[in-house]
């Protein structure tokens, strides 16, 4: 399964590193947006769960991953710049979904509520329009390690907070690739954070009246920093949601564990494709009966 590979500019401004998963029997696309510190590799597990059913687009950030050899990095990215990018991605691969992923959730909201004429649904998984108390220590000791580059402990607090139920192999990858990121990506990181602890959070909260698609929240169980009851309160605001929870299962979701990404994916689909869901159940049900009838 191998993408085809495109660096795209947007607007003259940016490089924005493409993959892009084609598959002959989908007849949707859906465009998944990172989170904060992630890059494509991130999403390895959901392009499995996707693909072959929808072709699948991933990409990086300006300041990340594969996109910043090609960009300058001259001032920091906001979330209204980070949506602006994912409504031009999603003009240019003629993209029917979004898939978001922790703070990529900001530029999901952002683009959406620009009412994309090509979106059709949405998922927003690990997510949450509440800084709570777990999330408001994370944040605030993760100011101040970024702030210094202090990086050993930018790794080890990834991993002991929003991390803590990954896979011991996953969390290695993770204190490796968050320790050594560039000093322009520690900057981004700051700016970002410090921009959710200055900021009135109802900005979320108005930009999402503003939705008119129907939109899935996901958040796994076990997620005390996005969790799934403070999700909910984006039900008052996005008039077509529905939410679901991923049983014992934390902020990453599919990565965490097998059940959790059979979880996962089973969600999406269902959301996403319920004629297939609805499909494979009479299916099932009829090699039930025929089974019984044997």
């Amino acid at each position: 399964m191998r993408p085809e590979i495109a660096v795209l500019d947007i607007q003259g401004q940016y490089r924005v590193y493409t993959e892009f998963y084609r598959s002959e029997a989908a007849d949707k696309t859906i465009i998944l947006v990172n989170g904060s510190m992630a890059t494509t590799v991130s999403f390895a597990q959901t392009v499995k769960s996707l693909h072959p059913q929808f072709n699948v687009v991933l990409y990086d950030q300006p300041y990340a991953g594969r996109s910043k050899a090609h960009n300058h990095h001259e001032h920091m990215l906001t979330k209204d710049v980070e949506g602006q990018i994912l409504l031009e991605l999603i003009e240019h691969f003629a993209a029917e979904h979004v898939l978001s992923f922790s703070w990529g959730g900001t530029a999901a909201i952002v683009a959406l509520a620009q009412r994309p004429r090509r979106v059709e649904k949405a998922v927003i998984s690990s997510f949450s329009p509440v800084i709570n108390a777990p999330m408001r220590d994370y944040l605030e000791r993760g100011v101040d390690y970024l702030g210094n580059l202090d990086r050993h402990n930018v790794g080890h607090l990834v991993n002991s907070t929003i991390g803590k139920h990954l896979p011991a192999l996953f969390k290695r990858f993770n204190y490796r690739h968050v320790s050594n990121l560039a000093e322009h990506e520690y900057g981004q990181m700051h700016f970002h954070i410090s921009q959710m602890l200055d900021s009135d959070r109802q900005c979320y909260l108005k930009a999402a009246r503003q939705i008119d698609i129907p939109v899935l929240f996901i958040n796994g169980e076990w997620d005390e920093y996005t969790s799934a009851q403070d999700a909910r309160l984006f039900g008052q605001y996005v008039r077509n949601s529905s939410f679901g929870t991923i049983q014992a299962t934390g902020h990453f979701l599919d990565m965490e564990h097998k059940a959790a990404c059979n979880d996962s994916q089973q969600a999406l689909i269902s959301f996403l494709k319920p004629e297939q869901t609805a499909n494979r159940l009479r299916c099932h049900q009829g090699q039930t009966q025929h089974a019984l009838l044997m």
